[in-house]
């Protein structure tokens, strides 16, 4: 079962979202503020922080910029909930490493999708990062697309993808593997879709991390 630290100090929120992810079948833990958050997620190693950014004590922000800094939170998966009156803060949490962010009041479904794309994608993570050690350690060689597929991707997929994270147009993109152009769209959409990512920044990012190890 996997376990869902959510920190939030309106208390009413907390507890919808607590009895949406409970009712979803995940173990959840429970912090009022961002100081207490941090210590639940040392303690209790979650697998994924739903967090505010406005709260008492520390605030969202400080938070992920804490769990950042230790070897056991690291790269723990972080969504932040945001008002609409925070917009301007929503790059200083990606800039600070967070995976994704959700606009109050948040939408049930949107939170639920959120939270499977995000425990997926480090499910991914983890088992690209265990395939991958093997061939770090006899040497490895140059990257190429199939080491990929270990993220779940069709052969095609990884292929779009591997130019994408050697900073290739869709343009490009076609013309090197001899496609139309909708159809790299199509196989990025896909692609977009399983690594749990909304643009081909991040995919690009992900694609890095698995094929430089």
């Amino acid at each position: 079962m996997k376990r869902i630290l959510v920190i939030d100090d309106d208390a009413r929120l907390r507890a919808h979202y607590t009895e949406l992810l409970r009712l979803e079948g995940y173990e959840i833990i429970e912090a009022r503020n961002g100081r207490e958050g941090v210590a639940r997620a040392k303690a209790d190693a979650p697998d994924l922080v739903i967090c505010d950014i406005t709260m008492p004590e520390m605030n969202g922000h400080r938070v992920l910029e804490t769990l950042r800094g230790e070897p056991k939170t690291a790269h723990l998966p972080f969504v932040f909930l945001t008002g609409w009156s925070e917009q301007e803060d929503i790059r200083t949490g990606m800039n600070l490493g967070a995976d994704d962010y959700l606009t109050k009041p948040v939408v049930p479904d949107e939170l639920l999708a959120a939270v499977r794309a995000r425990l997926r994608r480090a499910e991914l993570a983890a088992t690209a990062a265990a395939k991958a050690a093997p061939a770090r350690n006899s040497g490895g060689g140059e990257p190429h697309p199939g080491q990929l597929e270990i993220l779940g991707l069709t052969p095609r997929e990884a292929e779009v993808l591997f130019w994408v994270a050697r900073g290739k147009t869709n343009d490009e993109i076609a013309t090197v593997l001899g496609i139309g152009l909708t159809t790299v769209k199509k196989y990025l959409e896909s692609t977009f879709a399983k690594l749990g990512v909304e643009n081909r920044t991040s995919a690009a990012a992900m694609a890095l991390e698995t094929l430089n190890g």
